[in-house]
């Protein structure tokens, strides 16, 4: 799922003490976060020396959510709040700021791990909406910036845990190093022709520039509307014309317009993939951030004529799910 604002002036609040809220667990810290993958990288950080809490339920827009009565209580009751920020939940984020306990850390991930100069705006983020993509996440090398930030707000924020934190995080970032080499390394056993993605949500932007892949389109405008028949008609040209052998749409959200794309142009419709909920069931072996880009990567390169077996060595299974 492409501001100018300099690092220093997006964490919001004043960083507190270690200190007990009554929705952690046994006087720990309390750590709300927003979308699943982002909740599965603080929890690997906080290990068991905090609470993380997600509020935005698997299955639901982020871009869309509006916070419930319980998601407003963990907001309130936070002693750290971490957002993705770059305008992806910014119903959320309002409630956080008006909301937040005194003390309380507000973070903005996105805004703190790469520059302005660096946001991507693109098919369902043009430029001219003021909102660049957001879903940083979904390029590992990002999630690596993620935990880092995660890794020194915590010690920051309680510095009585912080060998564990970072013990943590350390054992966590070998493992997502690992994840990153062997992304490059199956998408680059797909022929080079067919390195391209047009998906239904533009969740792929930064992934693909990392990866050395082109995102040719994406079906969900920035309205979240329904594409026109013009632009349907020019991806149909575009795809015939390049002989894309496979489109992407997402589990959460299926497409007709992406099965019609498909069945116009013959190329094959891949309807899994997922950027913002994680595969298989909580506690799962595949139910992580990590479980995630696997499964998303070894599908596209199958599908685009790659060999994804090198992904088959990544443990995905979540020590704290």
């Amino acid at each position: 799922m492409k501001l100018k604002l300099m690092a220093a002036a997006v964490a919001f609040g004043v960083a507190a003490s270690a200190c007990s809220s009554s929705a952690g667990s046994a006087g720990k810290l309390l750590v709300v976060t927003t979308v699943s993958p982002i909740t599965d990288i603080a929890r690997n950080v906080a290990g068991t020396a905090a609470t993380v809490k997600g509020i935005i339920p698997e299955g639901v827009d982020s871009h869309t959510f509006e916070p419930t009565p319980e998601s407003a209580r963990l907001l309130a009751e936070a002693d750290v709040i971490f957002l993705n920020g770059l305008h992806l939940e910014d119903p959320t984020r309002k409630l956080a700021e008006t909301d937040h306990r005194d003390g309380t850390t507000i973070f903005l991930l996105g805004e703190h791990a790469i520059s302005s100069d660096q946001y991507i705006y693109d098919f369902s983020f043009p430029k001219s909406g003021g909102k660049p993509n957001p879903h940083l996440w979904m390029d590992p090398a990002n999630a690596i910036t993620y935990v880092e930030l995660i890794r020194d707000e915590l010690v920051k924020v309680d510095p009585k845990n912080a060998t564990t934190y970072e013990g943590n995080a350390t054992s966590y970032l070998a493992l997502l190093r690992r994840l990153d080499g062997a992304v490059q390394t199956a998408i680059d056993t797909i022929p080079p022709q067919n390195r391209v993605l047009l998906t239904y949500h533009d969740s792929f932007a930064y992934f693909a520039r990392h990866y050395g892949m082109t995102v040719i389109g994406a079906i969900q405008p920035s309205d979240f509307a329904e594409p026109s028949a013009q632009e349907v008609a020019r991806l149909i040209d575009q795809i015939k014309r390049e002989h894309v052998p496979a489109i992407f749409g997402s589990e959460v959200f299926p497409s007709p317009v992406l099965g019609q794309i498909a069945s116009e142009t013959g190329a094959k419709y891949e309807a899994t993939l997922r950027d913002d909920d994680l595969p298989g069931d909580v506690g799962g072996p595949e139910h992580s951030y990590v479980g995630l880009m696997v499964y998303d990567v070894k599908t596209m390169v199958i599908d685009l004529g790659g060999n994804p077996s090198v992904l088959s060595g990544i443990p995905t299974k979540s020590k704290y799910d």
